[in-house]
C-alpha cells in the first residue's frame, strides 16, 4: 500500500534519473518494478546486489528514527529518492525559535516592566533584530561550508543543481533545531548544556548530510563545518564589537 501510494512520484523521478542506491550510492534506474495487480518488487542494485531502497516500504516514523540516528542510508533515501520541499519552511521556523530564545534572554537581562507603548515597540524591534542576527549567522555558516568544499573539491560543485542539492541537504539536516521548541514552550526551564547538546547534534547531522550528498569521507565535511563555525563566530564578534546583544 505504501509503495502504490508513491508510484506517481517515483515514476516522475525515474524520468529524471535521480535515484540512488542507499547502500552504495550507485545510480539506479528504478526503485521497484510494478508487475500489476498489486504485485511489486523492490529493485536490486547492480553494484552491491542489495535492495536499492528498502525504505520505500517503511513507515515514515521508522525513517525519521533512522535519520535521527544519522544513518547514511536514511539520508540517501530522503535526499535522493523522495521529493521533500520543506527545507525553506523548516529553516524559517528554526530561525524563529532561535530568535525567540535569544529575545527571551535579552528580556531577562532588562527588568524594565514599563507598559509604555514605546517600550513595547522597542521589545518588538528586539525580536526582529534577533531574527536578523540569527539569519546572518546561519548564512555565514553555510557560506563557510560552501567556500571550503568548493576550494577543496571544486569538481563536486560544478553546477547550480549541485549547490541547490547541498543547500537542501544542509537545511533539512538542521531539523535538530526543532528541539528548541520545548525551550520556547517552557521558557526558563532549559540550560546552556541542553542547548549545547542540540548544537552538537545539528552539526553531526550537517556533517552526515555533506558526506552523503557529495559521497565524501568523514574528514572533509568536518573541516567544512569547522570553517563555517569560524565564519559564524566572526560575525558574532562583529556584532558584539558594534555593541549589539547577541
Amino acid at each position: 500500500e505504501a509503495l502504490t501510494g508513491r508510484g506517481v512520484l517515483l515514476r516522475a523521478m525515474a524520468a529524471l534519473g535521480a535515484y540512488r542506491c542507499i547502500e552504495c550510492n550507485g545510480e539506479a534506474a528504478e526503485l521497484y518494478r510494478d508487475y500489476q495487480r498489486g504485485v511489486l518488487r523492490i529493485s536490486i542494485c547492480k553494484s552491491c546486489q542489495k535492495p536499492v531502497d528498502k525504505y520505500i516500504e517503511y513507515d515514515p516514523v521508522i525513517i525519521l528514527i533512522n535519520a535521527i540516528l544519522c544513518k547514511a542510508q536514511a539520508y540517501r533515501h530522503i535526499l535522493f529518492n523522495t521529493k521533500i520541499n520543506i527545507h525553506g519552511k523548516l529553516c524559517i521556523f528554526c530561525l524563529l525559535c532561535e530568535a525567540y530564545l535569544r529575545w527571551l534572554q535579552l528580556q531577562d537581562s532588562s527588568q524594565n516592566i514599563d507598559p509604555d507603548d514605546l517600550i513595547r515597540y522597542a521589545k518588538e524591534w528586539d525580536f526582529y533584530r534577533m531574527f536578523g542576527i540569527a539569519s546572518l549567522e546561519q548564512t555565514s555558516f553555510l557560506v563557510g561550508i560552501f567556500i571550503t568544499l568548493w576550494w577543496m573539491r571544486p569538481e563536486m560543485l560544478k553546477t547550480k543543481s549541485d549547490f541547490i542539492l547541498l543547500l537542501k541537504a544542509l537545511l533539512l539536516s538542521s531539523y535538530g533545531k526543532l528541539l528548541l521548541i520545548p525551550a520556547v514552550i517552557w521558557e526558563h526551564d532549559y540550560t546552556p548544556l541542553c542547548l549545547a547538546f542540540i548544537k552538537v547534534f545539528v552539526l553531526i547531522s550537517n556533517s552526515q548530510a555533506i558526506r552523503v550528498t557529495l559521497n565524501l569521507n568523514r574528514m572533509l565535511p568536518w573541516l567544512a563545518i569547522i570553517f563555517g563555525l569560524i565564519l559564524e563566530n566572526g560575525v558574532v564578534c562583529l556584532f558584539q564589537k558594534m555593541g549589539w546583544d547577541v
